[in-house]
């Protein structure tokens, strides 16, 4: 029996509205349960479209390879049974809706999950004695999982990102997670957008999320949030393809030199058009504050 919870094969990946524009050219990677995997990258590399790509999002089209998740391949199935089946993608930019609270969002993502991929005739989401969750046993474990994240109870009767700050958005995205505890979280740039005190409190939330049988395919495109989530391996990917691996010292020589060497390296030229070869913070200064 193999621990890989995640393998990745050759996978090409196109965008819907430009099919010969090669986003990802030929992806192997294999995450194991307990794992953390780190994939860093400079702008425009393909790290959102890998994970957007393993969730099933429509707008991109696997062109050639395979994905098997818990030894299953999962390039035919929709999103939501990839979700159902124990995937979870955590979104660079969450999308706001209006109207409908935190609370509901959350209790009907659980039932849903609870249901199982081909829905199960006999659990009834809405019946708490037909496998549904009931209402004292919801609260309980959002309680529980709004203290782990250091979130206000009040948070669950707003509306779904709604007036939420970036940390906010994130926090949720991280109380999402905590609810499902799926066995493969993919988080891309959970760290955009975040101050040091926020990206802190969210990294505790997912450091305290961690266990055995779970894998973590973590993007970023700035080594900080390694120094919070410590990965087993470090990956580069960069003009669609998985340019170098190691471990942590990959990630700090990154921090130092950028990702100029490593291109290079890896036999591309660096010019002009290369965009976000730098992998450290910027300052301040640099950002325009």
């Amino acid at each position: 029996m193999t621990d890989q919870l995640l393998v990745i094969r050759d996978l090409h990946v196109s965008p819907v509205a430009a099919p010969d524009r090669h986003i990802l050219q030929g992806i192997d990677l294999a995450v194991d349960a307990g794992q953390v995997h780190a994939i860093m990258g400079p702008n425009g590399s393909g790290k959102t479209t890998l994970a957007y790509a393993l969730m099933g999002h429509p707008a991109y089209e696997i062109t050639r390879g395979e994905v098997l998740f818990k030894g299953v391949d999962i390039l035919g199935l929709s999103p939501d049974k990839r979700a159902r089946m124990g995937l979870f993608l955590a979104f660079q930019y969450p999308t706001a809706i209006p109207g409908l609270s935190v609370a509901s969002f959350l209790r009907t993502m659980l039932n849903a999950r609870r249901q199982g991929v081909d829905k199960d005739p006999d659990i009834d989401p809405t019946d708490p004695t037909r496998g549904g969750v009931s209402m004292g046993e919801f609260r309980r474990l959002v309680r529980e999982k709004m203290q782990l994240l250091r979130m206000d109870e009040s948070f669950a009767t707003r509306y779904v990102n709604e007036g939420f700050s970036g940390g906010e958005k994130k926090r949720l995205e991280m109380l999402q997670m905590a609810i499902l505890q799926p066995e493969m979280a993919i988080l891309d740039e959970t760290d955009s957008g975040l101050d040091i005190d926020a990206l802190r409190i969210v990294a505790e939330g997912v450091n305290a999320q961690l266990r055995p049988e779970m894998g973590v395919l973590l993007i970023t495109h700035y080594q900080r949030l390694l120094n919070h989530i410590r990965p087993d391996v470090v990956h580069v990917l960069a003009k669609g393809r998985i340019i170098a691996t190691g471990g942590r010292d990959l990630a700090l020589r990154l921090e130092d030199e950028g990702y100029a060497g490593v291109l290079q390296e890896a036999g591309f030229e660096v010019d002009a058009s290369d965009s976000g070869l730098d992998a450290r913070e910027p300052t301040a200064v640099e950002a325009g504050a």
